[in-house]
């Protein structure tokens, strides 16, 4: 049986840090950090998508969190398609993904950035969210194989948001192709029902690791602002229909990350903490 971590998708969110779960005394970056990991074992650091992550950050992470803290690090938005501001290019490169020198830059400096993490034994995953628009066929499969390349021996973990890639008749495909390329897959949480929701799938690719994202069910999903789109409570139930789909994940794999992205105020870290509490509850009932 693996080992099965909860934590959040960030532990730098503004509504997270505005909330009050970080108590006076631990609010400075250094002590929010020292904090939540005194509590987690895991947290997705996901302000790389939006910037270039720095590898002096990153030595700083490694250096304010205890041995057995993993970090999944979510990959930069130029390198899985998404539109990138110009201004948060380095040295003035455009953002273009279709330029392979330019990319070649930024896989480069995006790899010196994590290189802290992995060796200090932190690297949980790096997560690539591909785009809406990313649908199965030729094109994104040799998306997946350039990206398996350029990540060779990193610790990969793949989330569609594209519908297709998990219904039924794709979905063996899909796992067929992450497991070709030795990427975990990513199961979501979801409100069900939309045009844009993910079947609530959670199947494994690779054996070391299967990655678990709550998004909340807010029927905002798939449109409207992040606040809308994430703003939701998981109750108790919610989190407890979960337990059987992350034990079976746990029987199939080394690591179950359990990674919660519904940002609303200190919701995210609550239902963080209660689907830890229920885990425990579960396995000393069992």
């Amino acid at each position: 049986m693996g080992d099965i971590l909860t934590g959040t998708c960030s532990w730098t969110d503004p509504a997270l840090m505005r909330s009050g779960w970080y108590p006076t005394g631990h609010r400075s970056a250094e002590g929010r950090l020292r904090y939540y990991a005194g509590r987690f074992a895991v947290v997705e650091a996901d302000a790389s998508y939006y910037a270039l992550p720095q590898e002096r950050v990153s030595r700083m992470w490694a250096q304010r969190t205890p041995d057995g803290f993993t970090f999944d690090i979510k990959a930069f938005s130029l390198l899985t398609g998404h539109p990138t501001r110009q201004a948060v290019m380095p040295d003035g490169l455009p953002a273009d993904p279709r330029d392979d020198g330019i990319l070649d830059q930024v896989w480069a400096r995006f790899a010196r950035a994590v290189e802290p993490l992995r060796q200090s034994g932190r690297l949980g995953s790096v997560l690539f969210q591909f785009p809406p628009w990313l649908r199965p066929g030729a094109r994104a499969e040799q998306i997946l194989a350039q990206t398996a390349r350029r990540t060779a021996g990193w610790p990969i973990a793949v989330e569609f948001r594209h519908p297709d890639w998990w219904r039924a008749q794709q979905a063996d495909s899909t796992c067929s192709l992450l497991a070709e390329h030795g990427m975990s897959a990513v199961a979501v949480d979801t409100v069900q029902g939309l045009p844009s929701s993910m079947p609530p799938v959670a199947p494994v690719t690779a054996p070391r690791l299967a990655v678990v994202r709550f998004h909340g069910r807010n029927p905002s999903w798939g449109r409207g602002s992040k606040e809308d789109r994430f703003r939701y409570t998981y109750t108790e139930n919610e989190l407890a229909q979960w337990l059987p789909r992350l034990r079976a994940l746990a029987r199939q794999t080394d690591q179950v990350h359990v990674l919660f992205n519904n940002c609303c105020g200190d919701a995210s870290a609550r239902a963080a903490e209660q689907m830890h509490h229920l885990l425990h509850t579960d396995h000393a009932q069992t």
